[in-house]
C-alpha cells in the first residue's frame, strides 16, 4: 500500500506505517540538517527536498494515504502561539491542497495539544470543515503516547481522515493499560554518554547517538523537576538539547521556593541530560535507526520533533485493517 509523507522530519511516523505494512514510496522535507538521516533511514524512500509551497500536487506520486505532521510551533503553548496566523501555522494549507488534488484514502495528521487551546478553536474548527469540503470523514483526539507503548508523557493530537465513499470514519484504538517506564527504555544502557557543547569532535564507539548536551541549566530549567524515576514513564522529549530531561540515575530535584528548584547534593549519582540515543529508545527508535548530526542541537531536534514510532504503528496498524476490508 504506498503512502506519502509530508512535513516528514527524521521519518518516526513514516517508519510507524512501514512496520504495519505500508510502503513510503515519497516524502517531503524541506531542514536540510534532516537529509541524511531520512536518506540513511529510508533508503528506498524518494526524499524531495524543496519547499512544500512550491510543490504541485501532478509532481506527487499517486497514493493510498498521506501522513504528515505539519510544523507545529505556531501552535505550541511554548512558543509564539500565534497558529493559523504564524506562516507555519498556514502551512497546514499546503497539507490541505495535496489531500485535496491526491485523494487518497485516508490521510493522518500530527499536531501540539496546543491545536485545541481556545485561542485556536475558530481556527481548527476551520481546518477540520475544509478537511471535509474535500471529501473526508474526519476524527480527530487528543491522546497521550504512554497509553499506546511509549514510555513517556506526550499529549498529541491525531486528525484522521477517511474518504467518503469508504463509508466510515477511523476509530482510535482502546489505550493500554500496561505504561512502559525508563526502566524499560533505557536501563540497559549503561555506557557513560559522550558530553557535547556544540559541534561534535567525537562520537560515541559502541552506541550510535549516545552524546549527551552538556549545557548550562536556567533558571526556566530549574523551575520545576526534571527528573522521572525508573519506575516512570519520561518527560515530553522536546526538539532541544537545553531541555531535555534529566538522567533517571539521579534524585528528583528538590522544591526550595515558588518556581525555585535545586539539585539534591546527597544523590547517589550526578544529575545530566538523557543522551540523543536515551531520548530515541523513549521515542522508541529502534537502536538501528541512526541520527546524522554534525551538531548536538540536531541530534535532540529530529528526535524530539518526531512522531513516537510505537504510536505511530498502532495507528496505522488500525488504519490498514480498515483500507485492507475496503
Amino acid at each position: 500500500m504506498k503512502i506519502i509523507s509530508l512535513f516528514s522530519g527524521c521519518g518516526g511516523l513514516d517508519l510507524g506505517f512501514r512496520l504495519a505494512g505500508f510502503n513510503p514510496v515519497w516524502a517531503n522535507e524541506y531542514d536540510q540538517s534532516i537529509w541524511d538521516t531520512y536518506n540513511f533511514n529510508h533508503p528506498e524512500t524518494i526524499l524531495d527536498k524543496r519547499d512544500i509551497r512550491k510543490i504541485n500536487s501532478d509532481e506527487i506520486p499517486d497514493c493510498i494515504g498521506i501522513i504528515g505532521g505539519p510544523p507545529c510551533q505556531s501552535w505550541s503553548a511554548a512558543g509564539a502561539k500565534r497558529g493559523i496566523d504564524d506562516s507555519r501555522g498556514q502551512l497546514f494549507w499546503d497539507y490541505i491542497r495535496i489531500v485535496r488534488d491526491k485523494q487518497p484514502l485516508f490521510f493522518l495528521a500530527e499536531n501540539v495539544s496546543g491545536i485545541l487551546a481556545p485561542r485556536n478553536q475558530d481556527a481548527f474548527t476551520y481546518i477540520l470543515s475544509q478537511f471535509e469540503e474535500i471529501g473526508y470523514l474526519v476524527s480527530f483526539q487528543l491522546v497521550n503516547a504512554k497509553n499506546f507503548g511509549v514510555p513517556q508523557d506526550r499529549k498529541r493530537v491525531i486528525v484522521v481522515g477517511y474518504r467518503e465513499n469508504l463509508g466510515f470514519g477511523f476509530e482510535f484504538p482502546e489505550p493500554g493499560t500496561d505504561v512502559l517506564t525508563l526502566k524499560d527504555a533505557i536501563f540497559d544502557l549503561q555506557a557513560e554518554p559522550i558530553l557535547v557543547n556544540g559541534k561534535l569532535d567525537n562520537y560515541h564507539d559502541s552506541i550510535a547517538n549516545h552524546e549527551c548536551a552538556d549545557l548550562g541549566f536556567s533558571s526556566i530549567y530549574m523551575s520545576r523537576n526534571r527528573v522521572r524515576s525508573w519506575c516512570e514513564p519520561s518527560f515530553t522529549i522536546q526538539a532541544s538539547g537545553r531541555h531535555a530531561p534529566l538522567h533517571p540515575q539521579a534524585s528528583k530535584m528538590i522544591l526550595v521556593g515558588k518556581d525555585k528548584r535545586i539539585f539534591d547534593h546527597n544523590s547517589p549519582q550526578p544529575y545530566r541530560r538523557l543522551s540523543v540515543r536515551e531520548c530515541a529508545r523513549v521515542q522508541t527508535f529502534p537502536d538501528d535507526f541512526i541520527f546524522k548530526y554534525k551538531y548536538i542541537a540536531d541530534g535532540y531536534k529530529m528526535v524530539g520533533n518526531a512522531v513516537p514510532v510505537n504510536l505511530a504503528r498502532m495507528l496505522a496498524k488500525n488504519i490498514y485493517a480498515d483500507i485492507s476490508a475496503f
